[in-house]
């Protein structure tokens, strides 16, 4: 059974869903499939542990607890699908015990000062620079709790958890969540003001600082960000000619740290013992710890790791043998308000812009797997945007009994997982939000499934495609700027409009994929008129440019990308080539 790691091949985020058969598996007592799940799983509860205790000496044994317990207890996990967010709940169960038997003050400094810095880790391992840098380090100037919230936070912001895991994990609502993460933030973003005053040759700050030991803590957080406040040298975000930018855009698509070389998880079951174990390479000292009275196979993890005596898990290589991951930069975004001429049609997504779990089917296998009485165009190039003074050619009227929606007259999908099913005979309006000022990047397309009958993209309005220029030297739209950053398409999507339009005959779930890039769409049925009178409305009226006509009337209209007949457990798997 081979799986990506939750982190995915290339730093994307791939949910709990997709282990579903190796959970199952696990559960039953297959020991290849337990071994592969505390193989996939360990970075994840790796990098939020030793982040929340900024690496100290207990991270070892926190991280081995987790483990320990999500294994001697995966038989009572019901559902699967809630694999990852039991998961991350356990881990932040272990770092509030460790926090309730040892207080930051009661720590032995020999722990403290043997155990690797957690943020010099993550700079060191994920090449950081530049006011990334800055934010790893500024994780050592904040309390205890907010580091755990951060520990989330920061993986929410990368794409690997979402806003309701994060809110369950820490035993809150979402909206109570939310208020938490806005204090962290502003604390962290004093931190960073910190960590920037201290690289600066402000004298004053340097007498201030005289007899700083140099370790963060939070009396000199208050004296050092008091002289800040009052310094006009170290006061105000952004050196000369640089633009401050706020920490969710400077994580976006980060990689998770890899589990250090040598890193030694002990679990032996069924009466054995782990032995302490560590690798010649290993840079880093982890102690092992010896566990019993667990009548669970050994853990034997045969990638990336060793398995000794007694059963330990060491690892014996970096986890992952893929670059660290960056946000998108103006230069490897920008592109005009409109491409020249289509791109090359491709028959597949793009690996980079599909998280898809498994490499694509040999095309012997898609044909044998190409269903039957297709019907539709498929799409699979980008579309030139068209005059915008020309008015659009009339759109054909379909038959209309009326559609509706499980999320009621008109629904908001802000989060990842947000699904509505439309089902009847209509039109459908999606209505886009892009949100590159909160989180630029690469933006995962929302997905039709479970298509039953047919679905055609009809129609698209709103007054502007979403790359439309808003600035008089056409560098800024509503895909982003050179000041925020850039939402970035996969290859071969088709720029969205404001308003696009569908014609559904049947039913199908529409589910938002949000990973990277923030955005947020409004869902609703609608009808040929008002369809109508959208992509009429033109320049004379205020808008940028008239809407375009997609439709012929026929079966032959085009489909839409990223529709499919399955139902998928992660619909940002489904492919952007629809042929249904």
């Amino acid at each position: 059974m081979n799986r990506v790691s939750p982190a995915g091949s290339k730093g994307t985020y791939v949910d709990g869903r997709q282990w579903r058969s190796t959970i199952a598996a696990a559960q039953a007592g297959d020991r290849r499939a337990l071994d592969e799940l505390v193989e996939g799983w360990l970075p994840l509860v790796y990098n939020i542990v030793g982040r929340a205790l900024n690496g100290h000496a207990d991270v070892d044994d926190v991280v081995q607890d987790t483990m320990l317990r999500a294994v001697g207890n995966l038989d009572t996990l019901r559902d699967p699908d809630s694999f990852r967010s039991w998961l991350v709940a356990i881990a932040m169960r272990q770092i509030r015990d460790r926090a309730r038997r040892r207080t930051a003050d009661q720590l032995d400094d020999h722990d403290a000062q043997g155990a690797a810095d957690f943020a010099e880790l993550t700079v060191l391992r994920l090449q950081l620079e530049g006011q990334r840098k800055e934010v790893a380090e500024a994780v050592r100037w904040l309390d205890d709790e907010d580091r755990q919230l951060l520990s989330l936070w920061w993986l929410e912001v990368a794409g690997e958890l979402t806003r309701r895991e994060l809110a369950a994990a820490v035993g809150i609502s979402r909206q109570h969540a939310a208020v938490r993460v806005q204090r962290m933030k502003a604390r962290l973003e004093t931190a960073r003001g910190i960590v920037r005053a201290l690289d600066s040759s402000c004298s004053d700050l340097g007498r201030v600082t005289a007899r700083w030991s140099g370790r963060p803590d939070s009396v000199w957080r208050k004296r050092i960000a008091r002289h800040i406040r009052g310094c006009a040298r170290c006061d105000g975000h952004g050196r000369p000619g640089e633009v401050f930018v706020p920490a969710e855009r400077l994580l976006v698509g980060l990689a998770l740290v890899p589990v250090p070389v040598g890193f030694t998880l002990s679990l032996a079951f069924g009466g054995k013992t782990a032995v302490a174990a560590t690798t010649a390479t290993a840079s880093l000292s982890w102690s092992a710890k010896v566990i019993g009275a667990l009548t669970k196979p050994a853990v034997a993890v045969t990638a990336s790791a060793t398995v000794v005596a007694g059963g330990a898990y060491v690892v014996t290589q970096p986890s992952e043998d893929r670059p660290a991951q960056v946000a998108p930069t103006v230069l490897s975004t920008a592109r005009g308000p409109a491409p020249p001429a289509p791109r090359t049609p491709s028959r597949s997504p793009s690996p980079s812009s599909s998280p898809s779990p498994s490499a694509s089917p040999s095309p012997k296998k898609e044909k044998e797997k190409k269903p039957k009485n297709l019907y539709g165009t498929v799409v699979d190039v980008a579309d030139r945007a068209p005059d915008p003074d020309s008015p659009p050619a009339a759109l054909p009227r379909r038959p209309e009994s009326g559609v509706t929606s499980s999320g009621g007259p008109r629904t908001a999908m802000n989060h990842r997982g947000d699904n509505v099913t439309f089902t009847g005979q209509g039109y459908v309006l999606v209505r886009w939000q892009i949100l590159p000022e909160y989180r630029p990047g690469g933006l995962v397309m929302p997905a039709w499934t479970g298509l039953e009958g047919m679905l055609f993209h009809v129609a698209s309005g709103g007054g502007r495609r979403m790359d439309d220029p808003t600035s008089a030297d056409g560098r800024t739209s509503s895909m982003g700027g050179p000041d925020i950053g850039y939402t970035v398409l996969p290859e071969g999507a088709q720029q969205m409009w404001q308003n696009e339009y569908y014609y559904l005959d049947g039913t199908v779930t529409l589910t938002q994929n949000e990973r990277g890039a923030d955005y947020n769409i409004t869902v609703a049925p609608s009808t040929w008129d008002a369809v109508t009178e959208d992509i009429t409305v033109g320049p004379d009226r205020g808008a940028i440019r008239y809407g375009l006509v997609r439709d012929d009337g026929k079966d032959s209209a085009p489909v839409p990308q990223y529709v499919t007949r399955e139902r998928p457990a992660d619909a940002a798997t489904v492919p952007q080539r629809s042929e249904v």
